[in-house]
């Protein structure tokens, strides 16, 4: 059964770090794996960049028309379409996480809803210590709204709270206590 995991969050949450190790640790397990980029918030940190990478992985990289040539565009590539037409085991997106964002997966709902039941996870990718989501208010307002653009329903939460190199354990502990 294909499996397509929509990584979600809002700007600064991990969630394109986290889309790629999800890519990456299905390609070692000998999956055939698609990974997109469609975040469309956050244009200054790109799949596209690491190319090298995932081709070495065997990993397909499907990313905006223009993504880190110069030229940004809030376009969605036509080449998203292959996520659902082609015999993918494991299918990873990174999407952006505020209404920009998540409204371009709007246009495949009904491509999300023809999957067989169980075959997509839709994650919230949740850094506690980033503005837009230091409260359960906030994230709670940002995950609706994900929810009312992408028309699809958050099935799971990740804590990805950090401060890069100065995270302690008591940010950890505090980010799983607001989610």
């Amino acid at each position: 059964m294909k499996k397509m995991y929509v990584l979600i969050g809002n700007y600064g949450s991990g969630k394109t770090e986290l889309a790629l190790n999800f890519a990456i640790k299905a390609a070692e397990r000998g999956e055939r794996t698609e990974l997109l980029d469609l975040d469309m918030v956050n244009t200054y940190f790109r799949l596209t960049e690491r190319g090298k990478m995932t081709r070495m992985k065997e990993i397909r990289l499907v990313s905006p028309n223009f993504a880190c040539s110069g030229i940004e565009t809030l376009s969605v590539p036509a080449e998203v379409a292959s996520a659902f037409a082609m015999d993918w085991d494991t299918v990873v997106f990174d999407v952006g996480g505020d209404p920009t964002g998540a409204n371009g997966l709007g246009r495949y709902y009904q491509d999300f809803m023809d999957l067989e039941e169980g075959a997509l996870e839709v994650l919230n990718v949740v850094n506690t210590r980033r503005p837009l989501a230091g409260t359960v208010e906030k994230i709670v307002k940002l995950q609706q709204d994900m929810e009312r653009y992408s028309r699809l329903k958050i099935t799971g939460m990740i804590n990805n709270t950090n401060l890069a190199t100065a995270t302690s354990e008591a940010d950890l502990r505090d980010g799983y206590e607001i989610i």
